[in-house]
């Protein structure tokens, strides 16, 4: 839920950012925060400095004249979700967007398809004509379950854009999460538990690549949930998350294989493996945030949850029918769920 979204940054800031109280301005509108979207969460901690205020922005204003520099924004996962809607919004503002995705193919239909909701939003042809002409979208194919595909991306970022390979915010979305009753364990091209393997290992290898191409006051945003914390409604449904002594991560170490079915050595639990995931994001993000202070570096690092939002690719593993019976009744009878606007 928003409210819950609201009491987690709120938190993560205050302890990313100690320096900084209510008398600098930092202040949460609670019911205007109720109304704001997942996305135009995403969007504004990616562009908006620790010192402004945490404002929401309705859909219909995602196009509204932004007068401050225009920035170069990496999304990961952005052909879905919060994701593909971050990107539109962005890219209405005049920003520079890469979309980060699994395949080219997905990250060319991200691209089109902004491209087709702009035209279909607009009620001036023309108007939505020059718009489009005038957007920056990067399509681009990184895939989180392959090291090899992360190189390749990076590698050939930095080889078209040479010197002026720097980003201003980078986004880590992407994410999946299995189907609550599987019993197999799929893995990543390199052997990792794919949950874990994509949620944290991958971005955690990309985000080590792309750090020397961070500006030195930059941003990094990562989409967690609230469901790593066990005292969530969501969190404390099933096996909690829980990370133990990180004996998984130990064994597949020490047996050379880097395979592992769960971070803490136990068996295999689907829908565990996306809690501790989250977990694994919550704990990256005050660790980095940590060790760039000690550094003296400037760029911030937030996570944030969108809240229950059961319409998005994050849930494609999930069975489709209870997928949509859960949708409409958590998010038009029940309120308790998001749409990706109203996240």
């Amino acid at each position: 839920s928003l409210r819950a979204a609201s009491r987690t940054i709120q938190k993560l800031h205050s302890q990313q950012n100690p320096n900084d109280d209510n008398g600098n301005g930092i202040e949460l509108n609670r019911r205007s925060f109720n109304k704001a979207s997942a996305a135009a969460a995403l969007s504004t901690l990616l562009v908006t400095s620790s010192n402004v205020p945490f404002l929401p922005v309705s859909p219909a204003l995602a196009a509204y004249e932004d007068t401050k520099p225009k920035q170069r924004i990496l999304i990961t996962g952005s052909n879905s979700g919060i994701g593909l809607d971050a990107a539109q919004r962005l890219a209405l503002r005049g920003h520079e967007v890469i979309l980060a995705c699994r395949t080219l193919a997905k990250a060319n239909i991200a691209a089109d398809t902004i491209k087709t909701n702009i035209a279909n939003d607009s009620e001036d042809a023309l108007e939505a004509i020059a718009t489009i002409k005038n957007i920056k979208l990067f399509p681009m194919e990184c895939d989180l379950a392959d090291l090899k595909s992360i190189d390749k991306f990076v590698n050939d970022w930095k080889k078209t854009n040479g010197d002026s390979a720097s980003f201003d915010a980078v986004c880590y979305n992407a994410g999946v999460a299995r189907n609550t009753e599987a019993t197999d364990v799929l893995r990543t091209a390199q052997g990792f538990e794919l949950t874990i393997g994509v949620n944290h290992l991958g971005h955690f290898y990309l985000n080590n690549k792309l750090m020397p191409l961070i500006k030195d006051t930059g941003r990094i945003v990562v989409t967690a949930s609230s469901v790593h914390d066990p005292d969530s409604p969501g969190g404390a449904q099933g096996k909690t998350a829980t990370l133990g002594d990180l004996k998984g991560f130990e064994d597949a170490v020490a047996s050379g294989t880097k395979k592992f079915d769960m971070v803490d050595g136990g068996p295999f639990n689907a829908d565990k493996a996306y809690k501790d995931s989250k977990l694994c994001n919550v704990l990256f993000t005050r660790e980095l945030q940590r060790r760039l202070d000690e550094s003296g570096s400037k760029i911030t690092v937030n996570s944030f949850t969108p809240g229950l939002i059961v319409g998005t690719g994050l849930f494609r593993d999930q069975n489709p029918v209870f997928t949509k019976l859960f949708d409409v009744a958590a998010t038009n009878l029940l309120k308790v769920g998001e749409t990706t606007h109203y996240g």
